[in-house]
């Protein structure tokens, strides 16, 4: 589990497949900031762009680790495949921790695109177009992830395009995380609120009729 509140940006510094048909996934190796994997050991989770993965080897002195991506991984969320490409890191969230964004799970559940990033003030105003099937998990002053970080929706249109919601990124927020380098037109992992999720489920299984038991 995750609270989308990025720890770290590191950057894609090599990409190999495993193997030759497009039913492989790739091994990425990523370098971290300096002292970011002093407490990663093997097997830990660390979500990129709000992907959850596993450290499958770690080099300390150079600050690089590895994780592997299946090819169905790659097809469900974008930038995963782009060496250079710097990507949020957020490591798995402790039992002490504090919970400062909102439940992450880091699986991705569709693509958004950017229709606008642009500075308002002193902050910055990011549309994203949502898939047209996460529109229902989208509300006023809710909770979504864009490439892993936590951030809170200040509007929602619905459209036959998809939903477009609007967010408001403080400095702090574009200084310290990749959502800096966005542009329109940008390709973003979206997850949407965990209690969004549930509450979906309990209404849509409540509206089915039961089956009668023997």
């Amino acid at each position: 589990m995750f609270t989308g509140i990025i720890t770290g940006v590191g950057r894609i510094a090599a990409l190999h497949d495993l193997g030759s048909s497009l039913d492989h996934g790739k091994r990425l190796t990523l370098e971290a900031p300096p002292g970011y994997l002093d407490d990663v050991g093997l097997g830990d989770s660390i979500a990129l762009d709000g992907a959850c993965m596993t450290v499958t080897s770690l080099d300390l002195p150079r600050h690089h680790f590895t994780i592997d991506i299946s090819a169905e991984s790659l097809a469900r969320t974008t930038g995963l495949a782009q060496t250079g490409r710097r990507v949020n890191l957020e490591k798995a969230l402790r039992a002490h921790d504090r919970l400062g964004g909102h439940i992450v799970s880091g699986h991705v559940d569709g693509v958004g695109t950017v229709t606008r990033f642009a500075r308002v003030g002193e902050s910055w105003e990011l549309r994203v177009m949502a898939p047209p099937e996460l529109g229902k998990y989208l509300a006023y002053k809710g909770s979504i992830t864009v490439n892993g970080v936590s951030l809170t929706v200040n509007q929602v249109a619905d459209s036959a395009a998809g939903c477009e919601f609007s967010i408001n990124l403080i400095p702090h927020t574009v200084e310290n995380t990749a959502l800096g380098e966005l542009t329109e037109a940008s390709s973003v992992n979206l997850e949407i609120d965990t209690v969004a999720r549930y509450v979906e489920r309990m209404l849509s299984a409540g509206a089915q009729p039961t089956k009668e038991t023997a």
